[in-house]
């Protein structure tokens, strides 16, 4: 009877054993409301916005209730470092699912099937425009995520003293009046920073010279001549091709300066440090080329194809850049929205014409009506705009006559675009 008791005892020890490992070991099984509950995260890199936390948090808050499946977390990025981030993040088996970057460089990484390519039909309510500017190969890879579009800000006084009565539309009408600026005010028309990052190649492009076989058209030769012409007699000033936006709104500030194009956010910076200049201050349309189309500048955001939760990455991309959001972050910023029905709204179509501010940004939200589409230079951009910098330099100077440099850039921007 005591061996029976024991064996009993065994037996349930054993068995009691066996039903703990076998619970370790085996798979659990999801209920429903496990599968309810769980989250998706979504990592969201933003590009300089950590100022704007109480745009951003309230936002994240709602998309976070209206989607209890979704957690969103963001991290903000200082925009100096943001390429090189989220290069190497890319390279990484865990990137972030939600990238703010400037379209170049996406460009580059939807070049080299880096990013997950987006059905077009969902972004419909975004600016066509801007919609063709970010695809590749004919696919979208980007949620477009703001615009900002220069203007022109003029002096009054500056024109008045000069008896010009109308505004130029072209930079052909608006150098031509430079001799007459200078004679009566001996202020100069403007200062166009011919040299500053991509700033003459976006003029040529509204004139549609935007390949090395058009850098040597008549076209191209004759605005290159007119420039040398302005220069060499003392109509612009000669910082022009070595200095920046920021020294030309100095010069602005200062009443030295007809004509300066610029983004609107600057008119605050005027208003804030000259505000004699800024109460003689208007704003006009940018000036326009032979095809009469504005530029535009973008930010997008790009879902890396390595990212784990994709499909609520571009939800919220979506909802971050949806009619009401595009609103309320314009009424923070001085950027422009990207979505179709934002631009509709008052805020970009209606001011008073003692408003220069309001004014400025209506202006520019109608210039998103009509845009050029930008020069994609798909290898080696920056020894490119470099070598087309260089060559301005060279015309500008006397060192070359406008044909034969042009020649020779022809030929070096050639070899650029086919090395790899």
């Amino acid at each position: 009877m005591k061996n029976l008791k024991k064996i009993l005892v065994i037996l349930i020890i054993t068995l009691i054993c066996v039903s703990a490992i076998y619970e370790i070991f085996t798979p659990k099984t999801k209920t429903n409301k496990d599968i309810n509950t769980e989250k998706h995260e979504v990592v969201f890199w933003s590009l300089q916005m950590g100022t704007f936390q109480n745009y951003m948090l309230p936002l994240i808050a709602e998309f976070e209730n209206q989607n209890p499946d979704i957690k969103i977390k963001w991290i903000d990025v200082p925009y100096s470092e943001g390429e090189k981030r989220t290069l190497a993040s890319i390279l990484s088996t865990a990137p972030p699912d939600l990238v703010n970057l400037t379209p170049d460089f996406s460009s580059i990484l939807a070049q080299k099937q880096a990013l997950m390519f987006i059905d077009c039909s969902k972004l419909s309510h975004y600016n066509p425009q801007i919609i063709e500017m970010l695809k590749h190969n004919g696919k979208c890879y980007a949620v477009p995520f703001y615009a900002t579009s220069s203007i022109t800000f003029y002096n009054k006084d500056i024109l008045k003293k000069s008896g010009i009565n109308s505004i130029p539309v072209t930079y052909t009408e608006m150098n031509s009046i430079a001799d007459k600026i200078k004679n009566k005010t001996n202020a100069f028309v403007t200062m166009p920073t011919l040299t500053e990052n991509d700033t003459f190649l976006k003029i040529l492009n509204k004139y549609d010279i935007n390949s090395p076989e058009k850098i040597t058209s008549k076209a191209s030769v004759d605005i290159l001549n007119e420039y040398k012409r302005l220069y060499q007699n003392d109509l612009i000033p000669k910082e022009s091709i070595t200095q920046n936006h920021q020294e030309a709104l100095e010069k602005y500030m200062s009443g030295q300066l007809a004509f300066i194009q610029s983004g609107a956010n600057f008119l605050n910076i005027v208003k804030e440090n000259a505000p004699q200049i800024y109460k003689t201050t208007g704003v006009s349309y940018q000036p326009v080329g032979s095809n009469g189309k504005y530029d535009v500048s973008v930010m997008n955001l790009i879902i890396p194809v390595r990212a784990k939760n994709k499909e609520a990455a571009l939800k919220f991309a979506i909802f971050l850049t949806n009619k009401q959001n595009q609103i309320n972050l314009a009424k923070l910023t001085t950027i422009l929205p990207v979505n179709s029905e934002a631009l509709k709204d008052s805020y970009f179509n209606t001011y008073q014409n003692d408003d220069t501010i309001s004014k400025a940004r209506c202006l520019s939200a109608k210039q998103l009506n009509n845009l050029i589409t930008p020069v994609k230079l798909e290898h080696n951009k920056k020894e490119i705009i470099t070598l087309l910098n260089t060559s301005i330099q060279q015309i500008m100077l006397g060192k070359e006559t406008a044909q034969k440099q042009l020649e020779k850039t022809k030929i070096q921007w050639k070899q650029l675009e086919e090395t790899k």
